[in-house]
């Protein structure tokens, strides 16, 4: 199979995915859940900003546990992968995972009554879609020389954020019901009155709609990547267990590789809690609608994609490490924003009644986190190819992976408890400068050129 067939099979993964981040996480389910759980809180008694906060940190202990499991479980899984060769069994698996959490969150019910299995479904999704992830990334070693890779990333990224362009779109036009039961860019009733806006079916329907996307479009990858039949080999628990132990010894004779998954783990941990709260804030700070979050969305994803594409072009000019360290400081600028913002106010001084201007600074900080998230991302994957090899890519990204996710409940236990203890979902996205600033720190021990060393 040609090298380009097999390039474009692979961007279709990210395109098949990519709608359960810009559907589920960020822009409809999220701030979804998020609405019916502080409803749901209100009409139990408690007061208005006590149910929003208590809906924030039921979120954020939803993702908690889905980043330690997955922390724990990537490194293990991935070593064990690589004894053997094979990559695409696990990711049928996790794919299947996927589908069925994304089908599922159909349960959630706006009266508040599922809440629980709500976040039951999406933490399966999640824990799939992520797994998968580790594979897929992977692979991206055998598609390009060093030289190549950076541009590769990030044509996979802004490929993938087109998709969820496109999703979103369909979302709005057919699904998402405003207040008056119509959907925001057509006026019709939700898939042409098939769905109920009475019960939120035209918004909770963005799952299966997610579920529907990856089945289609995860064809052309299916069909297109296939493990290499000289790599494969049985499996060997014991051998990946000591080649993952032997990795993680190591580390500590390789300061580049430890310098870098460190310090990814904390900036990679705050990117995506602003990608996990992002909708969150905007539904509870600024009272967003869901159709309004939709479009935010649409205006967000493109950024993302166009970013990630030039990101991709200045990690083949200029390499990874300094791409990732200017999208470091422009997300520390839109953290401390973000914070300063309220509805009525701007870093403490008012505005006049009905002012627009905190909505529009947060459609621009929307634009600059989908951008230079994108672009950070796909450089870091880029980075990470630079320090490991074709033969334990796997094992390498599953380490990656732990180092994303052995932290991956920092972000939103933090947040949880700042938001706790101020009481205001504002303030309580404030940690996640820190995560930033950590992260930023760290990275100036990493090798730009990174290392070739198994």
């Amino acid at each position: 199979m040609s090298k380009r067939k097999r390039i474009w099979g692979w961007f279709f993964y990210d395109w098949a995915c990519q709608p359960f981040y810009t559907l589920m996480l960020t822009f409809f389910f999220a701030p979804y859940f998020a609405t019916v759980a502080a409803d749901y809180f209100i009409a139990s008694g408690m007061e208005t900003e006590v149910s929003k906060a208590k809906a924030q940190t039921m979120w954020s202990i939803c993702l908690s546990a889905s980043g330690l499991f997955i922390g724990i479980s990537a490194p293990i899984l991935g070593a064990i992968a690589d004894t053997s060769g094979r990559r695409m069994p696990w990711i049928y698996v996790f794919s299947i995972m996927l589908i069925l959490g994304a089908l599922g969150t159909w349960v959630g019910v706006p009266d508040g009554s599922n809440l629980t299995l709500m976040l039951y479904f999406f933490a399966l999704g999640y824990i799939g879609t992520e797994f998968a992830l580790i594979f897929t990334n992977a692979q991206l070693t055998t598609l390009g020389s060093q030289s190549e890779i950076g541009k590769i990333s990030g044509s996979g990224f802004g490929f993938g954020y087109l998709g969820g362009v496109f999703a979103l779109a369909i979302a709005l036009l057919f699904l998402v019901e405003q207040p008056n039961g119509k959907t925001f860019m057509l006026g019709i009733e939700p898939l042409f009155g098939f769905l109920d806006p009475a019960q939120m079916e035209g918004t909770r329907f963005v799952g299966p709609l997610a579920a529907i996307w990856f089945v289609i479009f995860a064809i052309p990858y299916f069909r297109n990547i296939k493990d290499d039949p000289a790599l494969l080999d049985k499996i060997n628990v014991g051998k990946g267990l000591r080649d993952l132990v032997r990795l993680l010894k190591g580390l500590r004779s390789r300061r580049s590789m430890s310098a870098y998954l460190v310090s990814s783990m904390f900036y990679r941990d705050a990117m995506n809690g602003l990608y996990s709260f992002g909708g969150v804030y905007a539904a509870l700070v600024l009272d967003w609608t869901i159709t309004q979050l939709g479009v935010f969305g649409i205006i967000a994803a493109l950024g993302a994609a166009l970013f990630s594409w030039l990101g991709g072009k200045a990690d083949s000019l200029l390499g990874p490490k300094p791409v990732i360290t200017f999208c470091i400081y422009v997300m520390i600028i839109v953290c401390i924003t973000i914070v300063g913002m309220t509805p009525n106010s701007l870093f403490g001084i008012q505005l006049a009644d009905g002012s627009t201007l905190p909505d529009t600074i947060f459609m621009i900080c929307g634009v600059l986190i989908g951008g230079f998230g994108g672009a950070m991302q796909a450089a870091s994957r880029t980075m990470m190819v630079r320090h490991t090899t074709i033969e334990r890519a796997t094992e390498a990204f599953g380490l990656y992976g732990l180092m994303g996710r052995a932290t991956a409940f920092l972000a939103p236990t933090l947040i949880g408890i700042v938001t706790a203890i101020t009481q205001s979902p504002r303030i309580g996205v404030s940690p996640l400068i820190g995560l930033f600033i950590i992260g930023l720190i760290i990275l100036m021990w990493v090798d730009a050129d990174g290392e070739t060393n198994s």
